[in-house]
């Protein structure tokens, strides 16, 4: 078995789908998604895995989606490990990689919120883009220059390949004007939020990225939330516009990609020890300030 993957396959417990970190599984009532200590860049699976990383994420979602369910509703019911024992079983090395919840169709597109300029975003700027998905920018912005108000730029979910950015036509022309408006609405509040939380504990979340799904009663929040996986922390007291800032994600990881003679295709590669501690060490650091205590493994 590849290193990250679990098997919980039985007669009464069938698997759904596997994407890059997560697996779900048929649970009844409910599905069951696991967190694998996968890791991906550029929607590319690393040919190694980052130790712990799955119940990390796993908890690091838990605690947003408790701390948030006011703005939306969630698909959380349960990340209580006796719970998921007593469904599932004794499976080895399970512990907070579980989480039980409801089943919704998830919507065709990610909803991303920028609150400062990186990534992409400065790129086109830097080539001499003024507008991004139909948002204007103003000239004189430097890299990592914070926006004057977060914006909401969507972006395709690619079954294959890399998934691209797309302006708000576009994303109501896929899922619907009202599911599109509700989605960044809720996306934009929920970044905010989440942002100051941040800033109190001397993180800066420059960018997030949620996903939505409709349920028999209506959207919810889905996937994972506001994790290293799916956003841009930066350290607060060591940030500078002008230059990629010292973060808690997986930029690390890909700065080291960049080095490599690799074309960003499928496989991934093998990741050094170095680099493997280094990107753990950057995750555990975030959770710990966010959540203000450890992981308990």
């Amino acid at each position: 078995m590849k290193p990250g993957v679990f098997s919980l396959e039985s007669e009464d417990f069938k698997p759904i789908s596997r994407g890059k970190v997560r697996e779900m599984y048929d649970a009844g009532e409910h599905l069951l998604m696991v967190a694998s200590d996968r890791i991906s860049a550029f929607d590319v699976v690393m040919g190694s895995t980052i130790p712990a990383k799955g119940p990390l994420l796993n908890r690091m979602s838990g605690f947003w989606f408790r701390k948030l369910s006011d703005i939306c509703p969630n698909h959380l019911v349960s990340d209580d490990n006796d719970l998921i024992a007593s469904i599932v079983g004794n499976v080895p090395n399970l512990k907070n990689r579980a989480t039980l919840v409801r089943k919704c169709q998830p919507l065709a597109i990610e909803c991303v919120v920028r609150g400062y300029i990186a990534g992409s975003m400065w790129k086109d700027y830097e080539s001499g883009e003024r507008t991004f998905l139909g948002h204007a920018l103003e000239d004189g912005l430097t890299q990592a220059s914070k926006l004057p108000e977060p914006i909401f730029t969507p972006a395709t979910k690619a079954t294959s390949g890399h998934d691209e950015n797309i302006d708000f036509e576009t994303a109501s022309n896929i899922v619907g004007a009202e599911f599109a408006q509700q989605v960044r609405d809720w996306s934009i509040e929920l970044y905010m939020r989440a942002a100051d939380h941040a800033d109190s504990v001397g993180i800066i979340l420059a960018d997030t990225k949620f996903e939505f799904g409709l349920c028999d009663d209506g959207l919810f929040l889905i996937d994972e939330a506001i994790t290293p996986d799916s956003s841009r922390f930066w350290n607060k007291e060591m940030y500078q516009p002008g230059a990629s800032p010292a973060s808690y994600d997986k930029q690390f990881l890909r700065d080291y990609l960049e080095t490599l003679d690799w074309n960003k295709k499928a496989p991934g590669p093998i990741l050094p020890e170095n680099i493997i501690e280094a990107t753990k060490a950057k995750y555990f650091d975030a959770f710990r300030l966010i959540t203000g205590h450890d992981l308990d493994l």
